[in-house]
């Protein structure tokens, strides 16, 4: 069994409060989990109206499909508008 992790910091333009930067992170969160079945959360980074930090994890029988899969997950929040990735950092187990 291989596990690949990703946690990832992102930086939003548009929030101007907590509440609107939860609305992106959820609706962001959402389309992750039902487009690749993966688990997902805000880890870190709760109280910044602007900034949040994202872990994902897969499950995989090979190092390189679990790593295939953490890249198009990191694509897909690329193609989002609302979002700009600041660095992340992949583990694969």
């Amino acid at each position: 069994m291989i596990v690949g992790t990703c946690s990832m910091e992102l930086f939003m333009y548009e929030p101007n409060s907590l509440k609107e930067k939860r609305q992106i992170i959820k609706s962001l969160i959402g389309r992750i989990q039902s487009r690749f079945n993966t688990s997902i959360a805000e880890v870190d980074m709760h109280d910044r109206w602007r900034s949040a930090v994202i872990g994902f994890a897969c499950v995989s029988t090979t190092s390189k499909h679990a790593n295939q899969m953490l890249q198009n997950i990191i694509k897909f929040i690329e193609w989002d508008n609302r979002v700009e990735i600041i660095k992340y950092n992949i583990e694969i187990l």
